[in-house]
């Protein structure tokens, strides 16, 4: 995948009316392209620590390893519609220090090459890192992240090669890394400390399904236990290769490749130096403005009000469509025509032939409606609070997705009465 522009970082600077987008991910790029739409004039330019053009991340864990797709594929945009559009993506800079802009005083970007970029507007798409295991031994070759496309490309060389690959974190990430390595006929342990599979995200009808489903499918699943330590053919500094991990229940699980899945940490570091507020993330408004209201921030690095959200409660989301829909806030604050971020959040995950999709938030609900039949590998969950349909979570059903989505985002409602009628297609109130 070639990079649109991956030298002269100050040749690239958007100047005292332009607009500078830190992060390369979907949110950038969707800012960018936002913004254009929008009739933006001025400079926008995107500046990525990556070496690689904005790419799509989902394929990552899915359809790039699993080998159905290739780094070619995942490009955002072509080179050519970032040059029809205007937009500056410059590659292989990672901003280091930032200075915010002030009246008669133009913003300024130092990359860690020591390049400048000067802006008039700024805007934060610093995505997140992969978070750490800081077991003994977490050194060693073989134990990998996949957060990005350098990840993927070395996760799937080795994957390659394993037999035996071992999976820490029972998250969407880890069963969909999962799903890929089993469909490749290796033998595949995963390892999730709670006591079910996506605990954080769904009802546990929907954790004991993607438990058995993968054990159907020859996946060994440990629950309630964690890493301890690793074990290796010598020590990590002296080029030591994992052979397997001890674990906190006593166990051993023989390894030759090792998955981390442990979740992501929001990178806040430039917003910090900025002195802006965070709080498990980049505060923003609904409007997607910083405590510094001149500058805004989108994707996963912030968080941010949300009508659907529980009490009130700021939330960060980790998911395509978010990214795309929040840029779009972004953007908009930039351009001058603010617009609240009221999008109905949405998110799908592939684990070989089981698809889950996700629209809204289900957090603080106190009923769980099923629909279907989990040992069909087909089925609903609609969530509620108060009788108050939150969200919904299907199973290799794409028109109950579908439906709740529009219904949420047109403010309707359906029953829990009816929506327990599996043999009636959902339908508004």
């Amino acid at each position: 995948m070639p990079s649109v522009q991956s030298s002269g970082a100050s040749a690239g600077s958007p100047g005292a009316d332009g607009v500078l987008i830190v992060g390369g991910g979907q949110a950038a790029v969707n800012l960018a392209s936002s913004l254009r739409e929008l009739g933006w004039q001025a400079a926008v330019t995107i500046v990525s620590e990556e070496a690689y053009a904005p790419y799509q991340r989902p394929p990552l864990s899915k359809a790039f390893l699993s080998g159905n797709a290739e780094a070619t594929t995942l490009e955002s945009r072509s080179a050519e519609r970032y040059e029809s559009d205007r937009i500056t993506v410059l590659t292989g800079h990672r901003v280091t220090d930032v200075r915010a802009a002030a009246p008669g005083r133009p913003g300024v970007a130092v990359t860690e090459a020591g390049g400048r970029l000067e802006f008039g507007h700024l805007a934060l798409a610093t995505g997140a890192r992969p978070r750490r295991l800081t077991a003994p031994g977490a050194g060693l070759a073989g134990i990998c992240y996949l957060r990005d496309l350098g990840h993927a490309l070395e996760l799937r060389e080795r994957l390659s090669a394993a037999q035996r690959v071992l999976v820490v974190g029972g998250g969407f990430i880890g069963l969909e890394a999962a799903a890929a390595a089993t469909a490749k006929g290796k033998a595949v342990t995963v390892v999730e400390a709670a006591d079910r599979l996506i605990g954080r995200v769904v009802a546990p009808v929907i954790s004991g399904f993607y438990a058995a489903a993968h054990r159907r499918r020859g996946v060994r699943v440990l629950l309630g236990t964690a890493v301890s330590r690793f074990e290796g053919t010598g020590p990590a500094d002296t080029g030591g290769t994992v052979t397997g991990a001890h674990l906190t229940d006593g166990g051993f699980v023989p390894a030759d490749l090792v998955i981390i899945g442990i979740g992501a940490e929001p990178r806040t570091e430039l917003a910090e130096r900025l002195g802006l507020a965070c709080a498990g993330g980049i505060v923003v408004d609904g409007f997607a403005r910083t405590s510094d209201p001149a500058i805004v921030a989108a994707g996963d690095c912030a968080v941010t009000p949300h009508p659907a959200a529980a009490d009130g409660a700021l939330v960060r989301f980790e998911s395509y469509g978010h990214a795309m829909d929040h840029a779009k806030v972004a953007a908009a604050t930039l351009a001058g025509v603010p617009a609240r971020y009221e999008a109905v959040p949405w998110f799908w995950s592939d684990q070989g032939p089981l698809k889950l999709q996700i629209a809204g938030l289900s957090g603080g609900f106190d009923q769980a409606v099923l629909r279907g039949d989990p040992g069909q590998e087909r089925f609903s969950v609609l969530y509620y609070r108060d009788g108050r349909l939150l969200a919904v979570h299907a199973v290799n059903s794409p028109r109950d997705y579908l439906t709740v989505r529009r219904v949420l985002a047109a403010g309707q409602q359906i029953p829990p009465e009816a929506a327990a009628d599996a043999g009636q297609p959902l339908q508004p109130a």
